[in-house]
């Protein structure tokens, strides 16, 4: 540039990221019985971002299952009904079309925003699904559903586990489009954020563009657990009709 500056172009920003989300065998089962293999990567480490949230994801016919977790906190949580956006949360976007090609949401697209409290410490965690800005159309799916939300606290941090049911989900249809658009960020005001590309410094909460791919793969083996039947080969999806 003529003025001698050098810009800086974000890491995540040259990279389109393809991820597989494996299929939840025996479903419906706990979100938090999501096993290893489930985990999500945090890209948002090229931008230099503390990893302080581990993530895992899984899917069935009946929606999407999320498990978060985060450790080592030293200061309390801070969550505000009336400061969603500013409070510790867990916020998920999903597009059911994965049309990544567009910068304004449709209405394939979803976001998804939970808090492990309410305004008071040890009262019930909260979610809500926001209407996304600048969207060209908003996702019919709104109110539509609710999600389940158990939560855990512990001395350091808290784990969420959400489930998704496809009520919620706008075109949710496996056998028909088995991949999806999707982005996972962290927010805590102790750490800041943790997502799964590009940071805070691009519009990743407006534009689909900016989201991650996720293809529905077949099953995997999840920890055994009391009531939930346990696989240890992968198998390809099924390809059964859903309801939408």
């Amino acid at each position: 540039m003529s003025n001698g500056q050098t810009v800086q172009i974000p890491r995540n920003l040259l990279f389109r990221y393809r991820l597989t989300i494996p299929e939840v065998p025996g479903a419906p089962i706990k979100p938090s019985a999501l096993g290893e293999s489930h985990r999500l990567a945090a890209f948002g480490r090229f931008e230099g971002q503390a990893a302080f949230a581990s993530w895992r994801c899984g899917w069935s016919a009946a929606g999407l299952y999320f498990n978060s977790e985060v450790r080592q906190k030293k200061m309390a949580l801070w969550c505000r009904p009336q400061s969603l956006l500013e409070s510790d949360s867990l916020q998920l976007w999903i597009d059911t079309r994965a049309t990544q090609n567009v910068h304004r949401a449709t209405r394939y697209c979803h976001w998804f925003l939970v808090l492990p409290t309410g305004s008071s410490p040890g009262s019930p965690p909260l979610a809500s699904m926001l209407k996304i800005n600048r969207a060209k159309e908003d996702s019919p799916a709104i109110n539509r559903g609710k999600l389940q939300v158990e939560r855990q606290l512990f001395s350091d941090g808290y784990s969420l586990s959400v489930f998704i049911p496809a009520v919620c989900l706008n075109g949710w249809d496996p056998a028909e489009h088995s991949t999806l658009g999707l982005f996972v960020a962290t927010l805590d005001r102790e750490f800041g954020w943790q997502t799964l590309g590009v940071g805070a410094d691009l519009p990743f909460a407006e534009d689909p563009s900016l989201w991650c791919s996720a293809r529905l793969g077949g099953e995997v083996a999840i920890p055994a657990t009391p009531g939930i039947a346990s696989k240890s080969t992968e198998k390809p999806p099924r390809r059964g009709k859903t309801r939408s």
